[in-house]
């Protein structure tokens, strides 16, 4: 093989390369941790910083710690704050989207076992590019009883008229 076509098949392989590792590592995480549970509780929460280089969205997650696992919204109806299950939440680019306790966050329903303070899970973020590509990125998540310092406060429930 000629050198200049080995040297062209080396650099389109080190482009896929670089292509391969961006797709694994999509998105900033800072600040992330679960609430830890009681026996018997049967859903807790995942808390984190998300920012993305690219228009993404959060359209589901994963853990093998619960039977179930969505992305949630705490929306005001009238007096009454609802948590409703979000299909995608929306990651713009260049800015950070905090999922917190009272605000939007990772609901983990049907957990299989309590979740301990100082024990980590795994928990795997699905996304979706804005051409429609599934992205997933897996965390280790640890679990505290309360949010690490330096994490955003809960969201804000006002009361509304008098």
């Amino acid at each position: 093989m000629p050198s200049y076509l080995l040297r062209s098949a080396i650099a389109a392989l080190a482009c896929a390369a670089a292509g391969a590792f961006a797709q694994q590592s999509p998105i900033t995480i800072s600040g992330a941790w679960v609430r830890a549970t009681v026996p018997g509780q049967g859903g807790t929460g995942a808390f984190m910083t998300l920012q993305s280089p690219q228009a993404l969205e959060l359209v589901g997650a994963s853990t093998p710690v619960a039977g179930v696992t969505q992305v949630h919204e705490m929306k005001l109806e009238g007096n009454t704050m609802r948590m409703q299950h979000l299909s995608a939440l929306a990651l713009p680019a260049h800015q950070s989207v905090t999922l917190t306790p009272g605000g939007n966050h990772i609901m983990l329903m049907d957990l299989k076992q309590p979740l301990a303070a100082g024990s980590t899970i795994p928990i795997t973020l699905q996304l979706k590019d804005a051409a429609g590509a599934a992205i997933t990125q897996t965390l280790q998540v640890p679990v505290l009883q309360q949010p690490p310092a330096g994490a955003a406060p809960a969201a804000a429930h006002g009361h509304h008229g008098s």
